[in-house]
């Protein structure tokens, strides 16, 4: 048997084979998993822990898949997807609970409804609760470090039983970095918001959600492709290295904002790949800065700036 029949034998009818992951991007585009658990329950992730166990294989948790680029080949191991369980919100005063499948423009709309303030920002984020604390995700003067108070995780590579409490101050959050490895499945996030005024806050959203609508592009894209460096902006340097509108095969970089990639219809993520590297060499040769990917890379050669 193979180390994928090894891990199916344990998690029996709870995975599919072959499992297509671009439709689960946002991007649209990639390979397939050798296996894909969606988990309905902390009990189906320590079943991927013994899956793992059996076999050695790696695990990717996808999430909303908006921050992601599988690459053509796939992914040899087993996708992890949260299901609509770890999606539930509950408000404590001025604590919030929000699981790991949780859409972080859903929690930023009912945090104001609740007259709490200091997550409105992350309506223009397209992505999960559980995505947002492993990068660190932020926008509009903020991030998930200045609001996070602590997470509970399932580790998929320990012997630990159950979800464990992580302080965030143990999570080392920095610039869209977090200590959380891959393989530690974020299932909720407690966030400490403070009171605010319910109009004040949804006219925020507003602002944002209209000014995402006119700055950025729609369409299969993962948001931001490369982080900004010290000092500058990396849609700003890709512009003036003349790299905007920049196509190789079937991905583009977007006229309207020159740090998004967008992949065509039916399009492939190797050209998405191939893109991003023919980028960052002509900022490289116009302006002898090196641009690092902000977005996650899966089953693609290894990134070396």
């Amino acid at each position: 048997m193979s180390a994928v029949d090894d891990a199916a034998a344990v998690l029996g009818h709870g995975a599919e084979r072959d499992r297509p992951l671009g439709p689960m991007t946002t991007y649209g585009v990639g390979g397939a998993a050798a296996l894909l658990v969606r988990a309905e329950g902390v009990e189906d992730l320590l079943r991927v822990r013994a899956a793992v166990a059996a076999s050695g294989l790696p695990t990717l948790v996808v999430g909303l898949g908006s921050n992601l680029l599988v690459g053509d080949a796939g992914f040899d191991g087993i996708a992890v997807a949260l299901g609509p369980a770890f999606a539930e919100v509950t408000v404590d005063g001025t604590y919030v609970s929000a699981g790991g499948a949780a859409k972080l423009p859903v929690v930023a709309r009912r945090t104001a409804r609740e007259g709490l303030t200091g997550f409105e920002w992350a309506v223009g984020v397209p992505g999960s609760i559980g995505g947002a604390v492993r990068m660190n995700a932020g926008g509009h003067g903020s991030d998930m470090a200045a609001v996070l108070h602590s997470i509970r995780v399932v580790d998929l590579a320990t012997g630990e039983d159950g979800a464990v409490t992580v302080p965030a101050a143990e999570l080392d959050l920095g610039y869209r970095t977090s200590a959380v490895a891959a393989d530690r499945v974020v299932v909720e996030a407690r966030l400490a918001l403070a009171p605010g005024d319910r109009a004040e806050s949804e006219a925020t959203i507003g602002e944002i959600v209209r000014w995402r609508r006119d700055h950025q592009p729609g369409g299969p894209n993962a948001g931001s492709v490369f982080t900004n460096p010290p000092g500058d902006s990396a849609g700003r340097l890709i512009d003036a290295a003349g790299a905007k509108g920049l196509r190789v095969g079937t991905a583009e970089v977007s006229t309207k904002h020159a740090n998004f990639i967008q992949a065509d219809p039916g399009g492939s993520a190797d050209d998405v790949f191939a893109l991003m590297r023919e980028v960052v060499r002509r900022v490289e040769d116009a302006h002898g800065v090196t641009l690092h990917p902000e977005t996650r890379l899966v089953g693609l050669p290894e990134w070396t700036p």
